[in-house]
């Protein structure tokens, strides 16, 4: 069933094969001595076989989209597997975005609007928004947000396979650390191609009622008024952002799933979907406390952009101004509905992926 669902396709004889040669004891099932002795005995020219199951067992999307590309074999970008995981990936993104663009539009609100004078809160929020421009109105800016996944995603996937090329060769796995950089690079790559989205998206979310047709005006209008330099603003928070994003992510992960495992792995080799989600999910709440500054940054610097008259400034100027006027506690603005979407976005990417796979020919579970 685990190589079924890798794409690589075994008869019932051969897999009686591979669990009599670990079987030692003849029960016809394998505990995790077995399991251990057989790949610290026996000398394998490949273990990428092994751990494909690890790789791809979860995808995770909350709505920021930064983590570090996963890798595919030589046979699934052969069998065309790799398109097919990666359109399951974008699909779950798009239905989790969606099902929770209230809480994100909330967070692009209170991370702009919020501050110790006007105590902006969750409900206070989601009720001014609905009344300014009914309940559809918080779905604002969702369209460009799912809009940019495929782009970002295909991008991102390429960058990391020539950027792990430019680091290995050809057919080298990544430690941990070159994946981290591997990883913030071909973020830092996709996120450069794609950040006028992101502009638009920001744009979009916190716009009032009648300011914009669609995403083609919003465009033509900040094109006429600002320039194409409107396009960047806030580019360097951003891009600085990936970085402890992905590695603390990357870090995290790791580290929780080791543990788990020399803890808890004394009969079984597979820590199950329910551990790696929770590690996944523990990983990149911790990614985006410390990325989360950075984010609140960028995001000021693009709504301000659009208030005509407004000082325009620095990334540090901004930094300043908010630590001056409300402490640490302003750099984390919004940061309440950005946690609240954490937990459905995993779990309705989670069930998306899954369904999605199995709509794809992906797997057999």
């Amino acid at each position: 069933q685990t190589f079924h669902s890798l794409g690589v396709y075994i008869s019932l004889q051969q897999a009686e094969k591979i669990l009599q040669s670990m079987d030692k004891d003849g029960t016809m099932t394998v505990d995790w001595h077995e399991w251990r002795d057989h790949f610290i005995l026996n000398p394998l020219e490949n273990m990428e076989e092994v751990v494909h199951y690890w790789k791809h067992s979860t995808v995770l999307d909350i709505g920021e989209c930064l983590t570090v590309p996963d890798e595919f074999s030589e046979k699934e970008k052969r069998t065309g597997m790799w398109w097919k995981q990666l359109l399951a990936g974008a699909m779950a993104g798009a239905v989790s975005r969606t099902g929770t663009a209230p809480l994100d539009r909330l967070k692009v609100f209170m991370q702009v609007h919020a501050s110790k004078t006007n105590n902006m809160n969750v409900f206070g929020g989601l009720k001014g928004m609905i009344q300014e421009g009914g309940v559809r109105s918080l779905w604002r800016g969702n369209g460009i947000n799912v809009l940019k996944i495929a782009p970002e995603s295909a991008i991102k996937f390429m960058a990391y396979e020539q950027i792990k090329r430019a680091i290995r060769g050809q057919h080298e796995t990544l430690r941990v650390q070159e994946r981290f950089v591997a990883g913030s690079l071909a973020g830092a790559t996709a996120q450069t191609i794609i950040y006028p989205m992101e502009v638009l998206k920001t744009r979009l979310t916190l716009r009032k009622t009648g300011q914009y047709s669609g995403v083609a005006d919003c465009a033509k209008k900040m094109l006429q008024k600002e320039g194409i330099q409107a396009f960047y603003k806030g580019y360097l928070p951003n891009v600085l952002g990936i970085i402890p994003y992905a590695g603390i992510d990357l870090a995290i992960y790791e580290t929780l799933k080791n543990m788990w495992l020399q803890k808890y792995s004394r009969n079984t080799a597979d820590p199950g979907i329910l551990v790696l989600l929770a590690c996944g999910t523990i990983s990149s709440t911790c990614g985006q406390i410390a990325s989360y500054p950075l984010a609140l940054v960028r995001t000021r610097m693009q709504a301000q952009a659009s208030i005509e008259g407004a000082p325009q400034p620095t990334m540090l100027g901004l930094f300043k101004h908010i630590l001056s006027r409300e402490g640490v506690l302003g750099l984390y603005r919004g940061i309440a509905p950005n946690f609240m979407k954490v937990i459905p976005a995993v779990s309705i990417s989670y069930v998306v992926y899954e369904n999605m796979k199995q709509v794809l020919g992906v797997t057999s579970r």
